[in-house]
C-alpha cells in the first residue's frame, strides 16, 4: 500500500494489517472542513496509526501536534512520517509521538494548555470511542470551543456521552466522522448565536446541519 499526503508527498506505510490509514478522500474532506481552525492550533491525534492525520495537521498549519499510538512498530512509522513532513527538524518542539495505550496515556498525562482539535480513530470494532470521549471531557483535554472528531464505521456509529454535544456528522461511504464539542461549549455557542444578529446562521454554516444522536511503554518525543 502506498500512502501519500495531500499534495502527493509519499509517506511510510504501516506494517501488517492492523493499521487502517484514513482514506485520502476522507482526509481531504476533514481538512477542508477544519480549514478555519487549523493555523496555529494544537492538534491531538489519538490512535494515530501511520500518523497521516497528524502529518496533514502539521502540513495545514497546526503549531503543535501530539500523536499517540500503542503499537511500537506503527508508532515508529508515525515518527518517521512526521519527521518527513517537518523537514527533519527536531528542535522546534512542534511534534511528539507517544507509544502508549490511549486510555492509559490520557489518564496518566496532563493536558497542559489543552488542544484545539482532537482526532480519534481507533479500530472501528474496539468500542473505544465512548470511553475516550469520557476521559477527554473529564480531564479537560479540549480547549473551550475546541472540537473532537471521532472517525468510525458508518454502520457502527457510537453513542455520544452526555458530556458531549454532536455539532456535525459527515458520512463518506463506509466511514463517518462525528464532530463534537463539550456540552458546556455547545450551550455557550448557542447562546452567542441567539444574542448576535445572524449568529445562528453563521454557526450553521460553520458546523453544517446539526443532528441529534443517541446515545509499549515507550515515547518518541522531539522538542
Amino acid at each position: 500500500m502506498t500512502l501519500r499526503l495531500s499534495g502527493g508527498r509519499r509517506l511510510h506505510s504501516p506494517p501488517g494489517d492492523r493499521a487502517r490509514p484514513t482514506a485520502s478522500r476522507v482526509r481531504q474532506a476533514v481538512f477542508n472542513m477544519l480549514a478555519p481552525h487549523l493555523r496555529g492550533s494544537r492538534w491531538l491525534d489519538l490512535c494515530s496509526g501511520s500518523g497521516v492525520m497528524a502529518c496533514e495537521a502539521l502540513k495545514h498549519g497546526a503549531a503543535n501536534v501530539v500523536a499517540v499510538e500503542q503499537d511500537r512498530r506503527i508508532a515508529r512509522v508515525a515518527h518517521a512520517n512526521l519527521a518527513i513532513v517537518a523537514g527533519g527538524l527536531t528542535a522546534s518542539g512542534r511534534w511528539t509521538v507517544c507509544c502508549r495505550e490511549v486510555l492509559h496515556w490520557l489518564e496518566q498525562e496532563h493536558p497542559g494548555p489543552g488542544f484545539d482539535l482532537i482526532y480519534c480513530d481507533p479500530p472501528y470494532a474496539d468500542s473505544l470511542h465512548g470511553p475516550v470521549a469520557e476521559v477527554l471531557a473529564a480531564g479537560g483535554w479540549l480547549r473551550p470551543q475546541g472540537l473532537l472528531l471521532l472517525e468510525c464505521g458508518s454502520q457502527m456509529t457510537p453513542a455520544i456521552p452526555s458530556s458531549w454535544s454532536l455539532v456535525d456528522e459527515r458520512r463518506y461511504g463506509g466511514t463517518t466522522v462525528l464532530v463534537l464539542q463539550t456540552s458546556a461549549s455547545a450551550v455557550e455557542q448557542a447562546a452567542t448565536a441567539i444574542l448576535v444578529p445572524g449568529g445562528h446562521e453563521q454557526a450553521q454554516q460553520r458546523h453544517g446541519n446539526q443532528t441529534e444522536h443517541d446515545a509499549a511503554e515507550q515515547g518518541f518525543d522531539h522538542g
